[in-house]
């Protein structure tokens, strides 16, 4: 039985929505990914970009406010940022909370190159902390 997974950011525009993205593909599809914010605003191109790098389309995917799943239970609920981590509502029924803060690529101004790379960063962190997650879950 696949686990139900809910991953939190605050604008779920980049963070949550590459973990989101890591997970749905991985082959061995233990889980069944959603993803949300306490605010929602766009999926950034740069987050679609550094996914598709990888073979990982994440186009489709949508900004989501936490709220739409308030009536829905998860096994696990993964925050990516601190903010989320404080400010997004514990909903009953709801299982492990798991809390690891990565650096906000959305953050990095500069030039297209530079903030490309922090999202690819950011991406292959998460990747490896994930991958290690889900072997363990």
């Amino acid at each position: 039985m696949k686990r139900r997974v809910l991953i939190l950011c605050t604008a779920n525009s980049a963070r949550s929505q590459l973990v989101e993205g890591l997970l749905r593909w991985d082959p061995g599809a233990k889980f069944t990914v959603e993803s949300a914010g306490s605010r929602a605003t766009i999926v950034r191109p740069e987050a679609i970009a550094v996914m598709a790098e990888i073979g990982i389309d994440i186009s489709g995917h949508r900004s989501k406010m936490v709220d739409e799943f308030a009536e829905q239970s998860f096994d696990l609920v993964l925050t990516v940022c601190d903010n989320a981590q404080e400010s997004c509502p514990i909903f009953p029924g709801h299982g492990t909370r798991i809390h690891h803060r990565f650096e906000d690529p959305a953050a990095v101004t500069g030039s297209e190159q530079e903030r490309v790379a922090s999202f690819r960063k950011v991406r292959d962190e998460m990747r490896a902390y994930f991958v290690e997650l889900a072997g363990s879950s």
